[in-house]
């Protein structure tokens, strides 16, 4: 492989494709759940039935059904907390590693719980699950951002997405009915994450430590010179050594930073209410009600087979994602990100006019379909994937964990929000719950617009130095254009 400045090596990818099959376990559980919904309501009826010789009453049911949905979230939120905690005592691939013993508990609980007729041992499962997938969604767009070169951290970042949107789509073609949607497989259908698992497990030790934990964290100059040859196929490295350098020597001046710092110190507070709110922007958006409860918003808009429509919606899911991952490069996060907030707000309105009029107009089922396609086409142009991977971009590494600590909260917390909350708010709502999420979406787009620096193509020191100058009121000297692409002209 001739060595370049942007050459993509196979350890390289070998290295960011096995560590994506943790995103793809992420997407894979968050889908799962939402085609087998009336098979596994049955089996918790059967199961009520059989111990208390009575049926189950409906709330009763519905609060168990939710709590399914929604303590995978629980645990992701308590995952997402402990990452600091992990990557910095064992490094990145090796938490990684550790993680799939979680999966691996998680699996065994929900593929024996039909078996030992125990609906607890289902949502045991699911938050099991969600702590592994809450530890994944801090530890895959780390190690992806620190093992990428600088001028593919964008489109490397976006394969964090893309794995969570195939992991969606094959979570919906598996729950077919046909498949295993049905009352004999839906175990195996939940336990299904065993084989990523293993495959995972395989791959990993073959996979190098990120540079940046040898370097920084380990203090091994060579082991980190040795692995950075060997990710850029290249033998000169010493424009990556020398920007993980002057990373460690910024370190050495801003120690480790806890969670609280973030928010006390002035030099922090800027990037991690950026980090916060776009987490935010990409849950409160209504993706996640789309998500879990597509087929009943389908069958809703009287779709023939929502099935396949929802299966139609992971199609154009996972095919924007991928042109997001062509273009993150070229247009830049701040604008791919305002683009997406925006044709979401236009597919939300369309959408609720069009379950508004159902009753009058037959064909408005139709625009709801068109609707809902769209919302999710611009969610993964920006919406989707930015977020994760912003968040490793705008800090160096002492503040690094524990920002993607906290942004990792709130983004499980906001999706907890959803999971549990849109089944109560539609029925108050109606047609009318998208109206929430597009007034959402435009307080979004008017704080991405007003407050979000561009990062695209700049070393993590730079980024830094950007909000430094900002907290600082000055202490270096940029031109006006370099301070307005710093984003130095917004003071929160």
């Amino acid at each position: 492989i001739p060595s370049g400045p942007l050459q993509i090596t196979f350890p390289l990818l070998m290295s960011v494709g096995t560590a994506v099959i943790g995103s793809l376990q992420f997407g894979y559980n968050t889908g799962v759940i939402n085609a087998p919904q009336k098979i596994i309501e049955n089996f918790i009826n059967e199961t009520y039935r059989d111990r208390y010789q009575e049926p189950i009453s409906e709330s009763f049911l519905t609060a168990i059904w939710s709590i399914s949905v929604s303590i995978f979230s629980v645990g992701g939120i308590f995952g997402s907390f402990s990452v600091g905690f992990f990557v910095n005592r064992l490094g990145r691939r090796n938490s990684m590693l550790i993680a799939n013993i979680l999966a691996f508990i998680a699996a065994a609980l929900m593929g024996f719980s039909k078996m030992a007729s125990s609906w607890e041992m289902l949502i045991i499962g699911r938050f099991v699950v969600g702590l592994y997938s809450g530890l994944s969604t801090g530890f895959v767009p780390m190690y992806v951002g620190e093992v990428s070169p600088t001028a593919l951290r964008g489109a490397l970042g976006t394969l964090h997405q893309l794995g969570i949107v195939i992991g969606i789509l094959i979570a919906q073609i598996f729950g077919l009915e046909m498949i295993m949607g049905n009352a004999e497989f839906w175990p195996l259908l939940l336990g299904f994450l065993f084989i990523p698992s293993v495959i995972q497990s395989i791959l990993l030790p073959l996979c190098p430590e990120s540079p940046r934990f040898l370097l920084i964290n380990k203090n091994e100059e060579n082991k980190a010179k040795t692995v950075l040859k060997k990710l850029r196929g290249a033998t000169d490295v010493s424009s990556d050594m020398q920007e993980m350098k002057e990373e460690s020597r910024q370190m050495m001046r801003e120690k480790k930073v806890t969670i609280l710092e973030l928010f006390r110190s002035p030099l922090y507070r800027q990037p991690i209410i950026i980090a916060i709110i776009l987490q935010l922007s990409q849950q409160l958006s209504g993706i996640n009600a789309v998500f879990y409860y597509s087929t009943r918003i389908f069958e809703k808009a009287r779709v023939p087979q929502p099935v396949y429509a929802t299966i139609g919606a992971g199609v154009v899911n996972t095919a924007f994602t991928v042109v997001s991952l062509f273009v993150v490069e070229r247009a830049g996060r701040r604008t791919l990100h305002l683009l997406g907030l925006m044709g979401m707000a236009v597919s939300a309105v369309l959408m609720t006019i069009a379950l508004a009029l159902l009753e009058k107009l037959e064909w408005m089922s139709y625009l709801s379909i068109v609707a809902i396609f769209a919302f999710v086409a611009f969610f993964e142009m920006g919406p989707g994937p930015i977020p994760w991977f912003i968040v490793a971009e705008l800090f160096s590494q002492g503040p690094r964990p524990s920002a993607i600590a906290v942004a990792g909260f709130s983004n499980w917390t906001a999706n907890f929000i959803v999971a549990l909350s849109f089944q109560y708010i539609e029925r108050v709502c109606g047609p009318y719950v998208f109206v929430i999420f597009t007034i959402l979406l435009l307080f979004f787009f008017i704080f991405t617009y007003f407050k979000v620096p561009e990062t695209r193509g700049r070393t993590f020191d730079d980024i830094a130095a950007g909000f430094r100058q900002t907290a600082g009121g000055g202490a270096e000297k940029h031109s006006p254009e370099e301070l307005n692409s710093l984003g130095a002209d917004s003071q929160l």
